[in-house]
């Protein structure tokens, strides 16, 4: 089933963003995959999470996705994504859409006319609207937060 759970919550709740700072160390040195340099200079600057998923507060709601037919996209069963109502969905945006009144979270197929919700593993097939069928589109998303280690 394609699901995208809003922190357990029944649906249309979304969590509102109340945006405040969290100011976090990174690093300005990337991180080697390979072997790391021992002359790299180590100077830490300030990451604010909430500024980088952020782009219009009124508009952003933060959702925790069901499921793992997004899996291609590193948006694994678990992972919350930050959606943003103020962003306009174009072709291959990652969205939450409202189909037959079940939200999903897919890529968005715009060609030629024509709309379908793609996912993002082989093993879940294309959602293509019937003709009496709606898709709305809901959100795109604007980031992903997937905790490895809890």
């Amino acid at each position: 089933m394609y699901s995208v759970d809003i922190f357990d919550s029944p649906w249309p709740v979304p969590y509102d963003v109340a945006v405040k700072a969290l100011a976090l160390p990174v690093s300005r040195v990337s991180v080697q995959a390979g072997f790391p340099s021992p002359a790299d200079d180590f100077m830490v600057e300030r990451l604010d999470i909430m500024k980088l998923l952020v782009k219009h507060p009124q508009a952003t709601y933060f959702w925790r996705v069901r499921g793992d037919s997004m899996v291609g996209a590193n948006i694994h069963d678990g992972s919350i994504l930050a959606i943003d109502r103020a962003i306009k969905p174009k072709h291959m945006h990652v969205v939450v859409a409202v189909v037959d009144g079940e939200c999903t979270c897919k890529y968005l197929h715009q060609r030629a006319g024509r709309v379908k919700l793609q996912a993002a593993n082989p093993t879940y097939p294309d959602i293509v609207p019937k003709d009496s069928q709606t898709i709305e589109v809901w959100g795109v998303a604007r980031g992903c937060i997937t905790l490895f280690a809890t």
